[in-house]
């Protein structure tokens, strides 16, 4: 009996001391972020994709997806897999490339992230895309032509029609739904 309360007592100590860990990890980057806000956007997104990623990697940890998640991916294999995704949304990204990431087969690794995920890996990839396009949308006064292609769709109109799909309008009228009045990059915009 006392060799188990050591044991338990060993691993809450093992358990706070990561959580402090990765706890001081996300504040340091999301200091460094809001710092770099002002001055380097590029440096305060890539703070904030690494913080987002840690996070999320604690969560499934802690919700005790160690292993897999109800018959799908371990969760090292939809971490690696999602940061692969999120790092090459601009290039195309083939199923082998992804199961490449997660060290399975390509039908193996497509049905269990399926059933880890919740949908295909193509309609999560799609999904990423549009995501990451909103964001640029609204960060940026990129035209709509390039926000297309820096997040991996083949041209504006696979965008237009991607997007049309998931938010029933098309991206220009949703952009400028979501300007902010007298913001001077709004009207610099060129939308296309």
């Amino acid at each position: 009996m006392e060799g188990l309360q050591t044991t338990a007592l060993e691993s809450s100590f093992a358990a706070d001391q990561q959580f402090h860990m990765v706890a001081n990890s996300l504040a340091r980057l999301l200091e460094t972020a809001r710092r770099e806000l002002e001055r380097d956007r590029d440096a305060a997104k890539a703070s904030l994709a690494t913080a987002s990623h840690i996070l999320q990697a604690e969560i499934e940890r802690c919700s005790g997806a160690t292993g897999s998640t109800t018959g799908g991916l371990a969760a090292w294999q939809i971490v690696r897999v999602r940061a692969y995704i999120d790092g090459n949304l601009h290039l195309t990204i083939h199923i082998r490339d992804l199961s490449a990431v997660a060290r399975r087969s390509p039908a193996h690794f497509s049905r269990k992230f399926k059933l880890a995920v919740g949908e295909s890996p193509h309609a999560y990839v799609v999904r990423r895309r549009l995501e990451k396009a909103c964001h640029l949308m609204m960060t940026s006064a990129e035209p709509l032509s390039e926000i297309a292609l820096s997040v991996g769709f083949s041209d504006h109109a696979h965008l237009c029609r991607l997007f049309r799909r998931a938010f029933g309008r098309s991206p220009a009228s949703w952009r400028r739904e979501r300007a902010i009045p007298g913001d001077v990059t709004s009207k610099s915009r060129r939308v296309i």
